[in-house]
C-alpha cells in the first residue's frame, strides 16, 4: 500500500495527467468541431489561376500592365487579394470605360465564373484578404442594433444614416448601399475601395462586420411606401413638409385675400 501510495505522489504525476488531459480535449475537439458552412471557400485550382490570367491579360493589363504591377494610369494589383477583385468586377466598376475622379458601379462584364478565375490569379500574385465565405455575410446572424450603433460610428459621415450614400469633395461621392449584395458589403470594408478607408479585423471583427451588413439589409427594406425624399433623415424631411405647407398655406393667404377685395 505504501508503494503504491508513492507512486500516485510522484512528482511527475500532474505531468502526465496534464498531458492526457490535452490529448483528451484535442480528440473531443477534431471529432466535434463544426465543418461545411462555416469553412473558407475552396482554393483555386491551377486551371483557374492559368484561365484567369488569360482573363486578366486580355482585359486588364493595358491599365494594370502585364505583370498587374500597375502602371501611370491605374495601381498595383500584387498583395490586394481576390476580394478586391471579386468587388471591383463584380460590381462592375471594372474594367472602367473611362478616367474620373471616382468608378461607379455598372453592369457586370463577366460572369461569376470568370470573376472567380480573376480573384484567383491575381491573389496567386501576393496574399491578400480572401473572399468571404456565406457565413460572414449572413444578414440573418448579425444583431442589426449593433450594427446601427456600429455603422453610424465609422460610416455615416460619408454613406448618410442609413446608408443612403451622399456626395464627397472633387466629384467623388460615396454610393447607396441598399442595393449592395452582403458579400460585396462585406468586401468593401475589408479592402477600402477608391475613398473607403479599410476596416481590417483590427478596426471591425467579422462579427462586427457582418452585423452593419444586417443593419444595411434592413434599410433596403425599410421604406413604408410614398415618396422617401432619398431617406435623408427628420431634418430634410421637416424642410420638405414646411416648405410646402408654408407655401400652401400663403398661397391659400394671397388667394383669399384677392377673392375679398
Amino acid at each position: 500500500m505504501k508503494a503504491l501510495a508513492a507512486r500516485r505522489h510522484d512528482r511527475r504525476a500532474p505531468i502526465v495527467l496534464l498531458l492526457l488531459a490535452l490529448l483528451l480535449t484535442g480528440g473531443l475537439y477534431a471529432v466535434l468541431a463544426p465543418t461545411s458552412a462555416d469553412a473558407a471557400p475552396a482554393a483555386a485550382s491551377a486551371d483557374d489561376v492559368k484561365t484567369g490570367e488569360k482573363l486578366f491579360q486580355a482585359n486588364c493589363a493595358t491599365c494594370h500592365g502585364p505583370s498587374a504591377a500597375g502602371t501611370e494610369s491605374a495601381p498595383s494589383l500584387i498583395g490586394v487579394g481576390a476580394a478586391a477583385v471579386d468587388f471591383q468586377v463584380g460590381t462592375g466598376r471594372m474594367p472602367m470605360q473611362m478616367n474620373g475622379p471616382q468608378a461607379p458601379a455598372k453592369p457586370v462584364q463577366f460572369d461569376q465564373e470568370q470573376i472567380n478565375q480573376l480573384a484567383a490569379y491575381v491573389a496567386s500574385l501576393g496574399a491578400g484578404p480572401a473572399i468571404p465565405t456565406a457565413d460572414q455575410v449572413d444578414p440573418a446572424k448579425g444583431d442589426s442594433a449593433n450594427g446601427m450603433a456600429l455603422f453610424r460610428t465609422n460610416c455615416a459621415m460619408c454613406h448618410n444614416a442609413v446608408g443612403a450614400g451622399g456626395a464627397l469633395s472633387r466629384g467623388k461621392f460615396a454610393p447607396s448601399l441598399w442595393d449592395t449584395t452582403p458579400t460585396h458589403l462585406y468586401e468593401a470594408m475589408l479592402t477600402g475601395p477608391q475613398s473607403m478607408p479599410v476596416f481590417s479585423d483590427t478596426n471591425l471583427d467579422p462579427t462586427e462586420k457582418r452585423d452593419i451588413i444586417a443593419f444595411i439589409d434592413q434599410q433596403g427594406n425599410a421604406s413604408p411606401g410614398g415618396l422617401d425624399l432619398g431617406a435623408l433623415g427628420p431634418v430634410s424631411e421637416g424642410l420638405w413638409a414646411w416648405v410646402i405647407g408654408m407655401g400652401l398655406l400663403i398661397g391659400a393667404a394671397v388667394w383669399i385675400g384677392a377673392k375679398s377685395s
